[in-house]
């Protein structure tokens, strides 16, 4: 049985690395058609599992042992659910006690087996964007998705979009380790994971693909992920809706509104002004109890399980006088959208409501609960369009809509677009989630108001959005040192001994104690990379295990020989020292380390500083056409046969500009720019076989 086992491992890596070599020499369009199908299919089944899984908590926690039936949203059913809500505990003693139950079910889950599944889960996925796409554990999933069921399935106010998101993502973390994608590929991966993971529980494959192309930063948007995220968003919809439909999640209930009245745009703006201020709100509120949980003593395991659960009970005890903020609240969104439904509550409560849910939310999850934020940052914001709606009713002010429904969606589209820094993303989702793309000019205004006062403060409600590209360490690394691309990985590596999986901890620690980095890599029986085994581990391993097997780290990253050592930067986290360097066939080569990577720039600047003094003083800029009989059509613009010191800048094809590298291979018509010695142009016109089409002095 285990050496059936073992070759069946061995069958897998060895699929995964065929396939990957397939994916390093395919085009982008047919890379990212395999990929974001599969990813689609896995975020639409992870979405469909996840549904059932939360309907069936609520019906066997909230329902049958708590004693209240939430209402639910038109796309879910549209149950009616309590009416106003507070006649309708069968057994209000069991509220609280039902929340904290599911609470500490959920705690005792993550707190045993994956730490790193507490809180909503979105924000570990966009580190994983940032630092490691390799890097998030199946069995994280696993646990986020089962909590979360029971965190929110109880009582607590959460989200369905984060264990989602995190499914999807999460698969494709597993793919970049599989496939050994390059690190930008492996981001793309996992970034369009999140966006198809929430835009199929959501019903909103467009704004999902817009999601994951912005939803890592604050101030940027990643056009790379935007076409892999249109194929994954819209594979994962169709799979989630071939089961569940495709009705809108909230209905139609604001498709007959139409923006006839400008002067309706002064409630609109007041609408973004105050979503802007309760987002705020929401991330300072959330991020404020969970640095307060931390800060309460006790930092164990069953401290934190208590935290957790206390959170959950507290959630309860809100719930018996505000039901609205019990669960998911998308039912009370949608009651949002309904005058008669909204005419129902008490004045007092409409107004407090979107505190209230900020509070829950940051009770339920804050405090070490499992879930998405998304979720409950829509239904706030439907309590604040739907709150402005109703005092202006009870004022009889002018310029009012019929019903409430426009207000509610565009508070929806303020106050979660405005806070989580992807205003276009999250309108675009709300349209899809109600049907009403006639309130986006409205909502462009008070969108467009509520992320203007956002962004003054800098808050947001995922702490792990960088501000932009440039800010990322890899990207900081490769600009300040732009000749990396320059040099081959190749060129610097150097040997190493690697371990295999099978050693004995004896072995391990003699090779590892005499291995000039802090670990090594590992290998299975075929020669091929399975991860590395750092000297921490090596020191904390159980002393009962014979080998190291279980000590590996396999999501950790690799580098091909034959990339460049900008993708190496890329590819190493930082604070990292070294990177497995390992073949087409993910045998191990050796490493580069970071003192490689600075001797190998090292080389390419004093390469052109030898190639620019032999140029003369007087060296002038050229331009010059290849022409149809030219030698030079075929080579690579590196390997032009030059006269000494010539040195080719760019490359203009039609109207793109290329870099003179070694994937660019000269054709006809191309437009060369030289620096070169004067005397030197003759030569260059014999080689290139064009006049030159002008010249300047340097």
């Amino acid at each position: 049985m285990a050496e059936n086992s073992s070759g069946l491992v061995r069958g897998v890596r060895a699929a995964g690395a065929v396939t990957g070599r397939w994916l390093h020499r395919t085009d982008y369009l047919k890379k990212w058609l395999f990929l974001g199908a599969l990813i689609g299919v896995v975020a639409g089944l992870g979405a469909i599992g996840f549904y059932w899984l939360l309907e069936s908590s609520t019906g066997w926690l909230l329902r049958d042992i708590g004693g209240y039936t939430p209402p639910t949203a038109a796309g879910d059913g549209g149950h009616s659910g309590s009416g106003t809500g507070f006649s309708a505990f069968t057994r209000p003693w069991a509220i609280p006690l039902t929340v904290g139950g599911g609470a500490l079910l959920s705690a005792l889950l993550v707190f045993t087996f994956a730490p790193e599944a507490e809180g909503h889960g979105t924000d570990a996925a966009i580190k994983a964007i940032h630092q490691n796409p390799r890097g998030i554990r199946p069995v994280t999933v696993a646990i986020k998705l089962i909590a979360s069921a029971l965190t929110i399935g109880s009582g607590g106010s959460g989200g369905r979009e984060g264990p989602t998101a995190q499914i999807s993502a999460g698969f494709g973390s597993v793919l970049a380790r599989w496939f050994d994608l390059r690190p930008g590929d492996g981001r793309i991966a996992v970034g369009v994971g999140i966006g198809s993971g929430i835009g199929a529980i959501f019903g909103a494959p467009l704004g999902g693909a817009v999601l994951a192309a912005s939803i890592a930063y604050k101030e940027d948007f990643d056009n790379r992920v935007l076409i892999p995220g249109f194929i994954t968003s819209i594979v994962a919809f169709a799979v989630f809706g071939s089961v569940e439909g495709y009705a809108p999640l909230f209905g139609d209930a604001a498709t007959s509104y139409r923006f006839t009245d400008p002067a309706q745009l002064l409630w609109f703006a007041v609408i973004g002004i105050i979503a802007g201020v309760i987002g705020i709100a929401y991330s300072r509120g959330f991020y404020g109890t969970v640095r307060l949980n931390a800060a309460i003593p006790g930092a164990g395991r069953w401290s934190k399980i208590a935290k957790a659960t206390v959170g959950g009970v507290l959630v309860g005890l809100m719930g018996l006088a505000m039901p609205q903020v019990l669960g998911t609240g998308y039912g009370w969104a949608q009651k949002a959208l309904e005058a008669e439904a909204l005419l129902m509550l008490p004045l007092w409560l409409v107004i407090v409501l979107p505190l209230a849910k900020i509070a829950a939310t940051s009770l339920s999850i804050g405090t070490g609960g499992s879930g998405g934020i998304f979720g409950p940052g829509v239904v706030i914001g439907a309590f604040v369009g739907a709150a402005v709606w109703r005092v202006l009713h009870e004022l009889d002010a002018p310029w009012l809509p019929d019903g409430p429904a426009p207000f509610a969606v565009v508070g929806m589209m303020a106050c979660f677009g405005s806070i989580a820094h992807v205003p276009l993303a999250v309108m675009l989702m709300v349209a899809e989630m109600t049907g009403s793309y006639n309130i986006m000019v409205p909502g462009m205004l008070a969108v467009g108001l509520a992320y203007l006062l956002v962004r003054q403060t800098g808050d947001t409600i995922y702490s792990e959005q960088l501000d932009s590209r440039e800010s990322e360490y890899a990207n900081r690394v490769s600009d300040g040192l732009p000749l990396l691309d320059r040099i081959q990985v190749f060129e610097v590596r150097r040997s190493v001994t690697a371990l295999s999986e099978t050693d004995h901890w004896a072995q391990a620690r003699t090779a590892l104690a005499a291995a000039p980095i802090d670990g090594l890599p590992v290998i299975d029986a075929d020669g091929r990379m399975v991860g590395v085994l750092d000297t921490a581990a090596a020191e904390q391993a159980d002393p009962g295990e014979e080998s190291i097997r279980s000590a590996v780290r396999r999501d950790a990253g690799s580098v091909r020989d034959s990339a460049t050592l900008e993708t190496a930067v890329q590819a190493l986290p930082a604070g990292h020292r070294w990177l497995t360097v390992v073949d087409d066939e993910r045998k191990v080569c050796g490493i580069v380390t970071v003192a490689d990577i600075v001797g190998g720039y090292r080389r390419a600047v004093d390469e052109d500083a030898r190639r620019f003094g032999r140029i003369a003083e007087g060296a002038e800029f050229t331009e010059m056409t290849v022409g149809a009989g030219s030698a030079a059509i075929g080579t690579a613009a590196t390997a032009l046969d030059l006269p000494a010191g010539a040195l080719v800048l760019s490359v203009m094809r039609g109207p793109a500009v290329l870099p003179a590298d070694d994937e660019l291979v000269m054709a006809a018509g191309d437009t060369v720019t030289v620096l070169s010695a004067p005397e030197d142009v003759a030569g260059l016109r014999a080689l290139l076989g064009g006049e030159p089409a002008s010249v300047a002095g340097a």
